[in-house]
């Protein structure tokens, strides 16, 4: 894969646009914008642990999601431009706060500097697991490009169902882009393999379930189970909150009770591995502040 600013042709847009003088359709130019640089407690808990994961949010996303958590800095650029031996001494700083794992939040917009960046740090000594925690909206070939850089994939799965991706996330071919993304990224690390509790290698599929969708939610379980079955880690969230949601988004609630142990009880029943999380992570609160910038 050539990844390259010029004509981009990184994710699945293929917005062609010279990044070195225009924004692509993800707001990105040729620069990595970071927004924040933190020990991050919210993840789970395979990759926060009792020390914290390394978390380096960029800014920027190819996604248009109407209801996105991190809309500050996914629908604009908020942060400070780095080149690629800067964001490397990010990573060997977080490796000195004692994170768990340098974790890669929406890098795919700056794949090209990521790359070079990673390939840097660990020449200066970068040791610990790297997460690339993405949307899914993932060329393979992108994927491909951060073999043996990359040691746990963080995907999202939001939805199988085109009209729904379309209609919330602007991603009408969403559903296939993710299901060979993943694939691609299973094949690269395989099993989650944990240390003491802290995932070293292997892929954390997350889905969001959202108001009104707990069927969606299920159909995902099942092709993820299908699919990959043990070959993967299953995170079901029930963070969504409307706090963030646009004007045009109908998803005007939080998931009910109901909804959500509807969701957890097929993954139950598919004997999926993996994680759950409580009605309290539902609020603003488990935002990070994105105005701390980065340290």
């Amino acid at each position: 894969m050539n990844t390259s600013y010029e004509n981009c042709r990184i994710c699945p847009r293929e917005c062609g646009v010279n990044r070195r003088e225009k924004s692509g359709y993800c707001g990105a130019k040729d620069r990595a914008i970071v927004s924040l640089a933190t020990l991050h407690f919210w993840e789970e808990p395979c990759i926060s642990g009792d020390k914290g994961s390394g978390t380096v949010f960029f800014s920027g996303c190819n996604l248009r999601c109407n209801y996105c958590q991190n809309a500050e800095i996914s629908r604009a650029l908020v942060g400070e431009p780095k080149t690629a031996s800067e964001l490397a001494d990010i990573f060997l700083s977080l490796q000195n706060m004692s994170a768990h794992n340098v974790n890669l939040v929406t890098a795919t917009p700056y794949l090209p500097t990521v790359i070079e960046a990673l390939s840097k740090a660990k020449e200066k000594g970068l040791k610990i697991p790297v997460v690339y925690n993405t949307g899914g909206y993932e060329k393979v070939e992108a994927v491909r490009a951060l073999e043996g850089k990359v040691n746990v994939y963080l995907p999202d799965f939001k939805y199988v169902t085109g009209d729904l991706a379309k209609k919330y996330s602007q991603a009408e071919d969403y559903p296939s882009i993710v299901i060979n993304a993943i694939d691609e990224m299973v094949r690269q690390v395989g099993a989650p393999r944990l240390e003491n509790g802290i995932i070293k290698s292997g892929v954390i599929i997350r889905h969001l379930v959202l108001p009104g969708h707990k069927d969606e939610a299920q159909k995902v379980l099942r092709l993820i189970a299908e699919r990959w079955g043990k070959d993967v880690f299953v995170s079901i969230m029930r963070q969504y909150t409307p706090d963030f949601a646009t004007a045009d988004c109908d998803l005007t609630r939080r998931v009910t009770s109901y909804e959500y142990n509807a969701v957890a009880n097929e993954a139950l029943r598919l004997c999926i591995n993996g994680f759950t999380q409580s009605a309290e992570s539902a609020t603003k609160a488990y935002t990070p502040d994105f105005t701390k910038k980065y340290k």
